[in-house]
């Protein structure tokens, strides 16, 4: 990893400026299809449509194959991608509670994404102290109804100095110290389950953010809990948690970050695997984030070696956006993260990634195939729209055959499997 992605990764969230206009996309995408509301107004041509929605500074702009959420920064990034997960507008579409964590803190906005896996499903939207107008609108259109298993919470608050909205029930984990939060995470999932998890993930808390982004993907997926350890010592709290768990399995996360000394204490408490990129591998974010995409063990991970998936795709230099975009890995399309390093350019392992798994049409009709479908996180200074189309056209479904001879159609193309 270059030290300018690493020095970018690493800078503290900008408050997002407040758009002057009010818009989102109502775009459903699926496994086998899509569809879209009608619209109340397009720009940009026939495959953009727009609609109008109360979230201020909210923005989001479709292709074929891909979405994109969001594009102020952080806060309205968050914001657009609750508002999809969310409408707000049915029984069916209100989140039991909403998580709002510390724009200024990427641990306590990496371990909420654990906190979007079922059954609690929460989304996520950024303060700084005090909720920014796009969350606090946010907040009013998701109507969370409150969670029965937190005393009917309705807001769940990580990090120090976050002001609790008035008027919602709300719950707090405020600890400055990222390894006690991280555990006060994992206490309140086992209360929302009844049960203590079996599976954790930890990275390191002083790990690039960039080597870390694709394990909030994984645990809203998964809904194992996210633990932090030092590059060079597991810390008591993490210690404590993972000792009470009864030796859970242990899958780690940017691992390359952590001392060969850390993963051997670790397995003191469980059986310990890398979920990615082993040392001498394509440890760059993108190369971890597609190694992650690509993990399985048992029931754990994501397994994703196929066509027929969402996938959600964000700018490395960016690390609140993993975090505000682990709904869309929980509901939906369940889509793992994956992770372009600068705005203009896919790289060559995430293309070869999505080379490996563009689906194939079969030969009745391609209505009959699978579908990827990608959501992109950010405006266009996080994905330029240049790579918005490149990624569009390798999510496409490939024909089947192409005319041969006399006009005779070919062979099948195989799928990613063959």
């Amino acid at each position: 990893m270059s030290a300018a992605v690493l020095a970018r990764a690493n800078r503290s969230l900008r408050p997002a400026a407040a758009l002057s206009a009010t818009l989102v996309v109502l775009v459903g995408a699926g496994g086998c299809g899509k569809s879209s509301s009608p619209p109340s107004e397009a720009q940009g041509g026939s495959e953009t449509v727009v609609t109008r929605t109360i979230a201020v500074g909210t923005a989001a702009t479709a292709t074929r194959n891909t979405t994109r959420l969001g594009g102020g920064g952080a806060v309205a990034d968050a914001a657009a991608v609750a508002r999809t997960a969310y409408p707000g507008l049915t029984a069916a579409t209100r989140p039991q509670a909403v998580v709002i964590a510390d724009a200024g803190n990427w641990q306590a906005a990496l371990v909420a994404s654990a906190l979007a896996s079922a059954p609690l499903g929460a989304p996520l939207l950024y303060a700084h102290g005090k909720l920014p107008l796009v969350s606090a609108q946010t907040l009013a259109g998701l109507r969370p109804t409150g969670a029965s298993a937190l005393g009917g919470a309705q807001v769940l608050l990580l990090g120090a100095a976050i002001e609790a909205p008035t008027g919602y029930r709300t719950r707090g984990a405020t600890s400055a110290n990222p390894y006690s939060l991280a555990v006060s995470v994992a206490q309140l999932l086992s209360i929302v389950r009844g049960a203590e998890p079996r599976q954790v993930i930890v990275v390191a808390a002083e790990a690039p953010p960039a080597l870390a982004m694709p394990a909030a993907g994984l645990a809203a997926q998964s809904g194992a809990p996210i633990l932090f350890v030092t590059r060079r010592s597991v810390p008591a709290a993490t210690a404590a948690e993972l000792r009470s768990l009864g030796r859970p399995s242990i899958y780690t996360v940017g691992s390359t970050a952590i001392s060969e000394a850390v993963l051997a204490k670790l397995s003191r408490f469980g059986p310990v695997k890398r979920a990615e990129s082993r040392a001498g591998e394509d440890a760059t974010p993108a190369g971890n984030a597609v190694a992650v995409s690509r993990f399985v063990d048992g029931s754990f991970g994501w397994g994703v070696v196929e066509p027929g998936h969402g996938l959600v795709f964000a700018n490395a230099t960016r690390p609140f956006d993993a975090p505000a975009a682990a709904i869309l890995s929980a509901t939906g399309d369940y889509a793992p993260l994956l992770l372009l390093e600068e705005a203009d350019a896919v790289p060559a392992v995430l293309s070869a990634y999505l080379s490996d798994i563009q689906p194939a049409a079969p030969k009745s009709q391609p209505v009959k195939g699978v579908y990827n479908h990608g959501w992109l996180i950010g405006g266009e200074r996080a994905i330029s729209a240049q790579a918005q189309a490149e990624l569009d056209a390798m999510l496409e479904i490939a024909p089947h055959s192409s005319p041969g001879p006399g006009g005779q159609a070919g062979e099948e193309a195989p799928t990613a499997s063959e």
